[in-house]
C-alpha cells in the first residue's frame, strides 16, 4: 500500500529546515512586533492596533513559513490537493481575522477622541453612534466575503454552485422571505446610522418609558430604563413608530413644577417664592425660571412652574427638590393658599342635611 507521503522525502534534515522555518518566523514576527511598539511609543501613537494584530499577523507569519519549509517535501496527489485547499482557506480565514481585529482596534482608538462623559457631548454621541453601527454592517459584510471566500477555494463547492445557478432565484426569494426581519433591522440601521433619528446616550421615551439608549446594535437598540430595567428595541421600531427623544439637538431641557392652590389666593408671593427657590438650587442652568396661572377649576387654581437645566436627569432632580421648597413655603407660610373644599348651606338646612341632601334626592 503506497503511503500518502513519500517517507524517503522527509528526512531529518527536511524536518528540521521546517521546524527551523517556523521558529524563525516567530522570532521574525517578535522583533517586527518590539520595533513597531517602540516606534509608536515615541511617536506617541495610541497603542491600540498593534496589541489587536499580534495574533492574526503571528500566525499569518508562521503559515507562510511553513508553506515555504514543506516546498521540498514530496506528498502524494490527495495531501498536495488537501494541503493546497486548507492552505487557501487558512489564508483567508487568518486575513479576515487580521481585519477584523484591526477593525474593531480602529473602532476603539476612534470612540476614545469622543468622549460622551463631558456635559455637551451631542457631536461625541453622533460619532459614537456612527461608528458603532457601520462597524457592526461592515463585520456582516467582511464575515459573509470571508466565508464566501473560503468556499470558493473548494472545487467541489464551486462546481455544486455552477449547478445551482438556474435555482439561484427561487433560492434567493425563499432565503429573503425567510430572513426579511433581519433585512429591514439591517437596512434600518444603515438608515439611521445617518438619519440619526437616536444616538448613543439620548434620552427618550419608548413604550411609556423613560430611559437612555445603551447600545445600539445591528438589528436592536438596549434602552436602559430609569430603574436598571433594559428594554431591547428592534431598529426598526425608531423608523417607524412615534417616540419622544429629549436630547436630539442638545440636552437643555425645561422642566415643569405643577401647584394647585385655591382661586382666592394671591399669585404673587408664591411667584416670587418659586423664583428664588429656583435660582437657590445649584440645578438650574440660569436659562428659565417662571410661574404661571395655566388652568382654572371649580375648586383650585392650576399653577405651572417652567424651569430649565443642563439635562433631563438634572432638570428631574431640581423639579423634585423645588417642589418640596414650595409645599413647604405654602403649609407653613400660606396655609390659606392649600386647596380647600366648599359647600353652601341653603336656609333651614343643617350641617348633616347640607351633605345628606344630594344622595337624597338621587335615591
Amino acid at each position: 500500500m503506497q503511503s500518502d507521503i513519500s517517507l524517503h522525502s522527509i528526512t531529518p534534515a527536511a524536518a528540521i529546515s521546517v521546524a527551523l522555518s517556523v521558529a524563525i518566523a516567530f522570532v521574525l514576527h517578535w522583533l517586527a512586533y518590539w520595533a513597531a511598539t517602540r516606534i509608536a511609543r515615541r511617536i506617541g501613537m495610541d497603542p491600540v492596533i498593534l496589541p489587536a494584530i499580534y495574533h492574526p499577523t503571528r500566525w499569518i507569519v508562521v503559515l507562510m513559513a511553513l508553506a515555504a519549509g514543506i516546498q521540498p517535501l514530496t506528498f502524494s496527489d490527495r495531501i498536495e490537493a488537501i494541503w493546497s485547499i486548507g492552505s487557501k482557506m487558512l489564508f483567508i480565514l487568518l486575513m479576515g481575522w487580521l481585519i477584523l481585529a484591526a477593525m474593531r482596534a480602529s473602532r476603539i482608538l476612534l470612540e476614545r477622541r469622543s468622549d460622551i462623559t463631558v456635559e455637551d457631548n451631542l457631536k461625541a454621541r453622533r460619532q459614537h453612534t456612527r461608528i458603532r453601527i457601520l462597524y457592526r454592517v461592515a463585520q456582516c459584510v467582511i464575515g459573509f466575503i470571508i466565508l464566501s471566500l473560503m468556499l470558493i477555494a473548494i472545487p467541489g463547492v464551486r462546481t455544486i454552485g455552477v449547478t445551482l445557478m438556474a435555482s439561484a432565484g427561487l433560492a434567493g426569494l425563499a432565503v429573503g422571505a425567510a430572513a426579511q426581519p433581519a433585512l429591514k433591522n439591517l437596512i434600518a440601521g444603515i438608515q439611521m446610522a445617518f438619519s440619526e433619528p437616536i444616538r448613543l446616550d439620548d434620552v427618550v421615551i419608548v413604550e411609556g418609558e423613560w430611559g437612555r439608549i445603551e447600545d445600539i446594535k445591528l438589528t436592536y437598540v438596549v434602552v436602559r430604563i430609569w430603574d436598571d430595567r433594559r428594554m431591547v428595541v428592534p431598529v426598526s421600531y425608531f423608523l417607524e413608530k412615534p417616540f419622544q427623544n429629549w436630547t436630539t439637538k442638545t440636552s437643555d431641557l425645561l422642566g415643569t413644577v405643577f401647584l394647585y392652590v385655591d382661586p382666592a389666593t394671591d399669585i404673587e408671593p408664591i411667584r416670587a417664592k418659586f423664583i428664588e427657590a429656583v435660582k437657590a438650587n445649584s440645578r438650574w442652568d440660569g436659562r428659565v425660571a417662571i410661574l404661571q396661572v395655566t388652568d382654572h377649576k371649580a375648586d383650585a387654581l392650576e399653577l405651572r412652574g417652567l424651569l430649565s437645566a443642563r439635562n433631563a436627569g438634572i432638570a428631574f432632580d431640581l423639579r423634585c427638590e423645588v417642589r418640596e421648597v414650595m409645599m413647604n413655603y405654602l403649609r407653613t407660610e400660606m396655609p390659606q393658599a392649600l386647596v380647600r373644599s366648599r359647600h353652601r348651606l341653603e336656609a333651614g338646612e343643617g350641617f348633616a342635611e347640607a351633605f345628606t341632601r344630594p344622595s337624597v334626592a338621587a335615591g
